[in-house]
């Protein structure tokens, strides 16, 4: 669902100008962020407080709220600071994809090749955004490419055929 999310909104960043365009990419992010803390809070209220190490999807949740809640109040800044934000973002996310690939490489054979070459992908994009940053444009048409790859990447993992272990 948020790869299809992914597609749309970098298609519709690729036709808006660039001013709609950042608007909308914060608003989508900010959205998606607190979707996603609203959800792990009420998991943690409902469920997750009498489990072991349940504290730490609250504190995922708060966090991702405050993420949230930052992103939304970047709207009135320069349009290259907001730009810095989300290849900042998108990076961190290419980081964490290659530090979750390494952590599969010990447990599993094949899968983390993909993810690695994803995490590598996405920091060389964002870097290639961070070069073209006086032309909002070509940065801004960069990152909408790179969330393209994110999204055909993530349909592409989410397809994907995998072993099935049943214990019995």
């Amino acid at each position: 669902m948020f790869a299809l999310l992914m597609l749309l909104s970098a298609a519709i960043v690729m036709e808006a100008p660039v001013d709609t365009a950042l608007a909308m990419i914060l608003l989508i992010l900010a959205a998606s962020n607190a979707a996603d803390a609203v959800k792990d809070m009420i998991y943690y209220f409902t469920m997750a407080r009498h489990m072991v190490g349940g504290k730490m999807i609250l504190f995922k949740g708060v966090v991702m709220l405050d993420f949230a809640l930052l992103t939304i109040s970047l709207s009135n800044i320069p349009k290259s600071y907001i730009l810095t934000y989300l290849v900042g973002v998108h990076a961190f996310s290419g980081a964490v994809e290659i530090l979750r690939a390494n952590e599969s490489r010990k447990t599993v054979e094949g899968p983390w090749k993909m993810k690695f070459a994803h995490g590598l992908v996405n920091i060389a994009l964002a870097a290639l955004c961070l070069i073209f940053i006086k032309d909002l444009e070509v940065a801004v048409l960069i990152y909408s490419a790179s969330l393209v790859y994110s999204a055909v990447l993530r349909i592409i993992i989410a397809l994907r055929k995998t072993a099935f272990i049943v214990i019995e």
